[in-house]
């Protein structure tokens, strides 16, 4: 079952959900499973297994998860976190809602990913974090990241929203930090609709964030008013959905793996655009297929006159003016200004693809 593609038109992004998540959710329902329960605690075993990491803590979103991981961290008004200039919003807000300042780093020349060379420069006595950002399943340099982060008892917290399932030479991503952040919304390689979780290995860290999912209370029963939290807890009918999409998973990373190639084959000699890369033969997973085009706007429009949907990037996170951060962002803007995400996603078909690739032979 399709959830997001409309007559003869190509969608930008392509997921599917089965009869297992359907007959799963009647199940729960059936036996009033239906809030934060049994069934959201599988869930949460079941990724603690597919990441080969202790704690698990599922979550309303990835944005969320962010918020939480910070909360845990104890992050307040005036610190100061370290972002990349390119992700999504999210990771800027998390640290603005707690009252804190965000520092914007530009990001590679190749990929759009934390310059790691700027951190050092970013870097004051209010700082108290880093949250380096694995767009596209693609791996930030760890290594160096942690040993400016060791240097300077700073916490790190990874943004792994968009690659649940990649890999660098130390592991999952998500897995090598204080603290690892991911998104189950719908663009994702799998989905519960909405949704997102948290792991850490650090067990005090996780007594922390189970608390914080539930006004700071660890019995609801018997509620004692420790330190703030909120209401940010997962539900048992979206953890139904969670448990058949982990099932999914190994295919489904192979299904985007397969995508990925053949544009980069197809691709590969048209001068108008240019594959942004993602290194799949390292373990990196490329859920979307990102290039670059200096006429943007203008393939855009050809190919939705051929009822071909793509996505531009979305905008730099210094043209927020609220973040308040003035500087130059070179690297950034290219990606802002030319980067798109042609068709792609673990349903989309290869003839989609195919005729996706067609069209970008007769631009120009």
């Amino acid at each position: 079952m399709n959830h997001i593609m409309t007559g003869n038109q190509i969608r930008w992004w392509r997921t599917s959900f089965g009869k297992e998540e359907g007959i799963e959710i009647c199940n729960s329902i059936e036996h009033e499973h239906i809030s934060q329960g049994i069934v959201t605690a599988d869930f949460e075993q079941k990724l603690a297994r597919v990441l080969d990491i202790p704690y698990v803590v599922a979550t309303t979103s990835g944005s969320i998860a962010i918020l939480m991981s910070l909360m845990a961290a104890g992050i307040r008004p005036y610190d100061e976190v370290i972002v990349p200039n390119r992700t999504w919003i999210a990771t800027a807000h998390a640290p603005l809602i707690l009252g804190a300042k965000v520092r914007l780093s530009d990001v590679e020349s190749i990929r759009p990913l934390m310059d790691v060379t700027q951190i050092e420069n970013l870097i004051t006595s209010k700082t108290k974090a880093i949250i380096p950002v694995h767009l596209n399943g693609r791996s930030v340099d760890m290594r160096e990241v942690h040993r400016i982060a060791e240097k300077n008892d700073l916490v790190v917290i990874e943004d792994t929203a968009q690659s649940l399932g990649s890999r660098n030479e130390d592991g999952f991503l998500g897995t090598q930090s204080d603290m690892g952040c991911f998104s189950l919304s719908l663009p994702k390689i799998i989905s519960t609709g909405q949704g997102g979780f948290v792991v850490t290995k650090d067990e005090h860290l996780y007594k922390k964030l189970l608390a914080i999912r539930t006004h700071g209370v660890s019995d609801v029963i018997n509620a004692q008013w420790t330190h703030p939290g909120f209401n940010f807890r997962f539900t048992d009918i979206l953890a139904s959905i969670g448990i058949h999409q982990i099932e999914r998973l190994p295919e489904r990373i192979e299904t985007v793996k397969k995508i990925y190639k053949h544009y980069e084959t197809a691709i590969q000699d048209l001068p108008f655009i240019k594959l942004i890369p993602v290194d799949i033969k390292k373990g990196e997973i490329p859920i979307y297929v990102e290039v670059l085009c200096d006429e943007r706007e203008e393939l855009i429009k050809f190919l939705s006159a051929q009822n071909i949907q793509t996505r531009p990037f979305y905008p730099d996170l210094n043209l927020a003016s609220y973040l308040e951060n003035a500087g130059r962002f070179p690297n950034s803007e290219v990606f802002g200004l030319q980067g798109l995400c042609l068709p792609s996603g673990s349903a989309q078909t290869m003839d989609d693809i195919d005729r996706v690739i067609g069209a970008l032979m007769k631009f120009k």
